[in-house]
């Protein structure tokens, strides 16, 4: 006897779940990458966050720059998804989106969310890379060539099951 239909909201519920993060580049008129210093992690990144639940990644990274640095920058091109594996104490996977946030003339207009942020600036492409977590550094060069070519670069950090 075949086996009964799930709802489907059971269906839904059944699924596999990821978190997701979005954070936008934004560099400056000689080129060098806007990096930020949490106050809750010992390294920097670019700026963004977690996506809230229902909110699409490219309105999720608008939110983060505003509540972050108080600007109000819409999110251009897609330049890089990563997707990083559970780990440690995140059960789930966490897909990443990057987006272009164009450039910054300069920080004077920067407003640091001191809750989170401890310090904000632009560095070349090589010390923000450096200066991130090997968890996330691939994604600065994925982003340089992305800007380069016009193409989105993908992150998958592991070799696929096919």
């Amino acid at each position: 006897m075949p086996k009964p239909l799930l709802s489907q909201a059971d269906w839904y519920a059944s699924l596999p779940a990821v978190y997701v993060s979005a954070a936008m580049l934004i560099t400056d008129p000689a080129g060098r990458v806007l990096i930020v210093k949490p106050n809750y992690r010992p390294y920097w990144g670019v700026p963004g966050g977690i996506v809230e639940a229902g909110e699409a990644p490219h309105d999720g990274a608008a939110r983060e720059i505003a509540e972050e640095l108080g600007l109000r920058i819409t999110a251009g091109g897609l330049l890089v998804v990563d997707w990083l594996p559970p780990e440690d104490a995140r059960p789930r996977a966490i897909t990443s989106y990057l987006f272009d946030g164009g450039t910054l003339a300069g920080l004077a207009d920067v407003r640091l969310q001191e809750e989170e942020l401890d310090d904000a600036e632009f560095v070349t492409w090589a010390e923000a890379e450096a200066r991130m977590p090997a968890a996330t550094a691939a994604r600065i060069p994925a982003a340089r060539q992305a800007r380069a070519t016009g193409r989105t670069v993908y992150l998958p950090r592991w070799p696929s099951r096919q």
